[in-house]
């Protein structure tokens, strides 16, 4: 115990070590990565979306529960999804769903659609939708919004309330990722689907009157970006894309350093899964539990399961990008008192 309350005493009394803790907790591109303004679509704050200006919270030590036994991985929510495998399994099938990350509070999927064809439109009743494109082109037309061409690396922020509907245009399939809160499927507007769709195991459509208001966007931030235009020719930072109650899409980029030894464990989350996009250059993670460390190629998605330390490296002589997505923009970070709060 009087380890302990020395460790508060010198972490208080520690302000550079705040300043540490802050850049580790807000997940930036490390030190020796090229600054730059925030590109269109970052939350203001200029913290990854978690800070909003004013000084660093020193950092705090506490017992949180960890898992005892931990949160298990299965043929479906794996530490990692590496695109080409994904390809390979539907090569033979133009337009196909393949769900990639399933948790409590998050789901996500690889979807194609084949050249020429449509998504009905469609809505989600209480929280919005983020999407990467990562090949062909994509007309998207969201309500109130002018339609665009969306291509490979265009991040997309679609409100609750807010129908839409996705086409692949030209003469390839258009493929994406789509992340939405777990439990949670599409509504249609009976006004363009007058027949009753087809229902989901353990739901019937229901005509009904909802409530219609719409979704917005936050100040600051914006409904699509394209990331490789916007941030990697611009040679910018990223930053949050959305940062909203139960929604986090966050840009990560920085210069690769060297992936530190196995003694720095990372950090933990003691009440949510997180992953990974990874749309720019390679990513390296030490996963607890995961013997060996997981490489990450763009176009790949990394999990670490509920409770499990990880920490992520950007591959040594270059610039990468990981999209941290979890539900919580001010997610609680958990260190090894003996990191110092750090990573």
């Amino acid at each position: 115990m009087n380890f302990v309350k020395t460790l508060l005493l010198a972490a208080t009394a520690a302000g550079a070590l705040g300043m540490i803790a802050e850049t580790a907790i807000a997940q930036n591109a490390p030190a020796g990565a090229p600054a730059a303004t925030a590109p269109a679509g970052a939350a203001p704050g200029g913290r990854g979306g978690r800070g909003r200006g004013g000084p660093p919270p020193a950092p705090a030590i506490a017992w949180v529960p960890k898992k005892t036994r931990m949160t298990p991985y299965d043929s479906q929510t794996k530490p990692v999804w590496h695109i080409a495998d994904i390809l390979a399994s539907h090569s033979k099938t133009a337009s196909w769903e393949q769900p990639i990350v399933r948790n409590k509070e998050m789901w996500a999927d690889y979807i194609q659609l084949a050249a020429g064809s449509k998504t009905p439109r469609a809505m989600y009743p209480d929280n919005r939708i983020g999407m990467i494109v990562w090949d062909g082109q994509l007309r998207v037309s969201v309500d109130g919004m002018e339609p665009y061409i969306a291509t490979k690396g265009f991040e997309i922020n679609i409100p609750y309330r807010t129908p839409y509907t996705l086409e692949a245009v030209g003469d390839k399939p258009a493929l994406y990722f789509m992340v939405h809160e777990a439990e949670m499927y599409p509504e249609y507007p009976a006004d363009t689907m007058p027949d009753k769709p087809k229902d989901i195991p353990g739901y019937t459509y229901t005509k009904v009157i909802h409530t219609a208001n719409k979704g917005p966007i936050k100040e600051g931030q914006k409904p699509y970006l394209d990331y490789y235009k916007d941030v990697v020719a611009a040679n910018g930072r990223g930053g949050a894309f959305i940062s909203d109650d139960h929604f986090f899409f966050n840009n990560i980029r920085g210069m690769g350093v060297p992936t530190p030894p196995d003694t720095n464990l990372g950090h933990f989350h003691a009440e949510y899964t997180e992953f990974w996009f990874i749309i720019e250059g390679k990513m390296e993670y030490k996963i607890e539990g995961i013997r060996d460390v997981v490489q990450a190629d763009a176009g790949d998605v990394v999990t670490a399961a509920q409770g499990r330390f990880h920490r992520a490296s950007f591959k040594a002589g270059q610039m990468d990008t990981r999209v941290a997505i979890n539900p919580f923009p001010q997610g609680q970070h958990n260190f090894t008192v003996e990191s110092g709060g750090t990573q």
